[in-house]
């Protein structure tokens, strides 16, 4: 009982430490984000912080995933066109640079998305969960903040010739921020 209580206790006293180092460098930020992925090419995104450290990070955008098959010269290409939405908590850590505005971070979210299409097995719906990391960058006396990130994705449920993993998701943002200059 007594080890529990002080992994508890040494637990508590890392986090608290840890949050007090992760100062957010702003409050709010629009703006788009680019990726890789099928369901959200490109995206509208919006991040907004609820502590010093941690943020929401929403998302909602388009994007056209290629399929073809059969062989030779005659065979056929899909390519459906999909609408997606996502959103993420991520926990800040600060990294120390002269001006500061720099930090990285870990987290997840969850994805949902509507495949259009006329081939019935790319039709559809899908729905998935992802951890994210990446990093962070306010850039000093104006009102920017860039940002990359990785969202390897394990869908739960998708359209038939779709993966239940996609793994290349990586992503890169712009957003005008407000607050906290």
């Amino acid at each position: 009982m007594k080890n529990s209580k002080f992994l508890c206790l040494s637990v508590l006293a890392i986090a608290i430490s840890i949050s007090g180092f992760s100062q957010k460098p702003y409050d709010k930020g629009i703006g788009l984000r680019f990726s890789n992925t099928y369901y959200d090419v490109v995206a509208a995104t919006f991040k907004f912080f609820v502590s010093d450290a941690g943020a929401f990070d929403l998302n909602a955008g388009f994007g056209l995933k290629g399929y073809a098959y059969g062989v030779g010269p005659g065979y056929n290409k899909v390519r459906p066109f999909n609408l997606g939405i996502s959103a993420a908590y991520q926990h800040h850590f600060e990294i120390p640079v002269r001006g500061g505005g720099f930090a990285w971070f870990i987290g997840g979210g969850l994805v949902g998305y509507r495949s259009f299409s006329s081939e019935g097995d790319y039709d559809g719906f899908g729905f998935g969960i992802f951890p994210t990391g990446g990093v962070d960058y306010k850039i000093p006396k104006i009102p920017l903040a860039v940002s990359a990130d990785y969202r390897p994705t394990f869908f739960l449920t998708a359209p038939n010739y779709y993966d239940s993993f996609y793994g290349r998701n990586i992503g890169v943002s712009a957003r005008y921020t407000f607050g906290k200059n």
